[in-house]
């Protein structure tokens, strides 16, 4: 049996990757032990942070070779969220069982630096993403929702990244009523962010908490965190691809995420 020609858009599409008419933008945070993570307070436990511990380098132990043990929690740095990873989607998908189609999808870039800049506990309304589809249209089937806050700016400092006093964690999210009617009214496939969580640092006091994983993983969504990068990316037009491990069981993982779009002149 002979394998069948490539159809005439990915020829096309590999092309246009090779003569640079495409760009591929890295939207990860490089993951090591001083990758910021969520720091839940007392008395709910943490995950470990991201280590490497030395097996050989060249030597006795393996003298061609060099290679570590990875020990990490599956939700640090740029991470898929999966349904299992939350009470309302227990039932849910875990991390392995997420069909692979939905990992690569559409990307709208909805733009709240400003907003952001005067309130880092800035909170996305249904009126700020009509605004957006006033402008670019209606949200489409299989799109990933990307808030660019500007937050990746503090990811040299877990201080200033988790921007934490003593009334609580301020960074920007989601408004529950937004959660709410993205998750059920809007066929996306999930929502990208810049912080640490999908969800504002204040909302663990949110009626329901935590709205973000409340409703988006309860209604078969996901939840991209710790994304950099996408003021390169325009509104729309752009194409998101996810690589989480397959970890069976798993309610996360850390992934490379990649987006693709028309090269600048």
């Amino acid at each position: 049996m002979t394998n069948p020609p490539p159809a005439p858009v990915l020829t096309e599409f590999l092309d246009a990757l090779l003569a640079g008419r495409l760009e591929v933008v890295d939207l990860t945070t490089p993951l090591s032990s001083a990758t910021p993570a969520l720091r839940l307070p007392a008395p709910f436990a943490n995950l470990i942070d991201f280590g490497l511990e030395e097996v050989s380098a060249y030597n006795e132990p393996g003298p061609f070779w060099r290679h570590n043990n990875i020990h990490t929690g599956e939700h640090i740095g740029t991470h898929l969220d999966a349904p299992v990873h939350w009470i309302t989607g227990r039932d849910g998908d875990d991390v392995s069982q997420i069909p692979v189609r939905r990992l690569i999808g559409s990307a709208a870039v909805l733009d709240l630096t400003a907003q952001v800049a005067a309130d880092p506990d800035y909170l996305l309304t249904v009126a700020d993403v009509e605004a957006w589809e006033d402008r670019h249209g209606r949200l489409t089937t299989g799109t990933w929702l990307l808030l660019r806050t500007g937050w990746e700016v503090r990811g040299g400092s877990e201080a200033e990244f988790l921007n934490t006093d003593d009334t609580g964690s301020h960074t920007p999210g989601v408004a529950v009523e937004c959660a709410r009617w993205l998750a059920t009214e809007r066929d996306i496939t999930g929502l990208g962010v810049e912080t640490v969580g999908v969800d504002a640092g204040l909302a663990g006091g949110f009626d329901p908490a935590f709205p973000v994983h409340h409703y988006f993983l309860g209604n078969d969504k996901y939840g991209l965190t710790s994304l950099r990068n996408l003021g390169r990316l325009p509104a729309t037009g752009a194409m998101l691809v996810v690589s989480p491990l397959p970890i069976v069981g798993g309610t996360g993982s850390p992934s490379r995420v990649l987006a693709v779009t028309g090269a600048a002149a």
